[in-house]
């Protein structure tokens, strides 16, 4: 069976993601503790609660649409960086697949590479200065490569997944070069950045969501 790919499991994904950033705020929060301000978590927690309370205004729009809207939810409701910069990351991945009602990898690696390009663009950050964009521009590079190959959405998906976990974990040997933890200088070295983390978190919930439904 191939895995469903139409809006209404992109608001079931929406409401994956909602709970399992949930469920790791203590986790996300201990990580932030390390060498942040350590509201990351309850930051996101609160903004993709409001996500979840305006879902049923989801129905019958469109992936880009769905997705333009969790952005600007979020831009509202996230304090901190977090909100400008993931919200734009949704807002930009909505707009690459405007109108779309199903997705292929293709879209997929659109979707990725506009993301990155948001959060880009606000944050101004590159790789190897311990941000999320260290877990998130792997994906993108898998994603895209994957979609290259041939590969089912779910399974580019899976590849980018992987990737992304990789670009997370090396942010635990690189000194942050962003936000307060660049304050620390090399005492930031050794601890895992807490928005690579949160990006995993949000794509491993995607895969889980897509594998779960890919089996009914």
């Amino acid at each position: 069976m191939s895995a469903p790919q139409n809006s209404r499991v992109a608001v079931d994904i929406i409401r994956g993601i909602a709970t399992d950033i949930e469920e790791n705020v203590g986790y996300l929060t201990q990580l932030d503790q390390a060498i942040g301000d350590g509201d990351h978590g309850i930051n996101l927690a609160n903004g993709f609660r409001a996500v979840r309370e305006r879902l049923d205004e989801l129905e019958g729009k469109d992936i880009g649409g769905i997705l333009k809207h969790v952005g600007t939810t979020l831009v509202s409701n996230v304090g901190g960086t977090a909100g400008p910069l993931y919200g734009m990351a949704f807002m930009k991945a909505g707009e690459s697949v405007a109108g779309k009602t199903e997705l292929d990898a293709n879209d997929l690696a659109k979707m990725f590479e506009a993301a990155e390009q948001g959060i880009v663009g606000i944050g101004k950050a590159q790789l190897g200065e311990k941000t999320m964009l260290d877990a998130i521009h792997p994906a993108v590079i898998a994603t895209k490569d994957a979609a290259n190959h041939g590969k089912s959405l779910i399974e580019a998906l899976e590849i980018g997944v992987k990737a992304a976990e990789e670009g997370m974990r090396n942010t635990i040997n690189m000194v942050s070069k962003r936000g307060r933890a660049s304050y620390l200088g090399e005492r930031s070295r050794g601890h895992q950045d807490v928005g690579a983390t949160s990006a995993c978190i949000m794509l491993e919930s995607a895969l889980k969501t897509l594998k779960r439904l890919q089996q009914t």
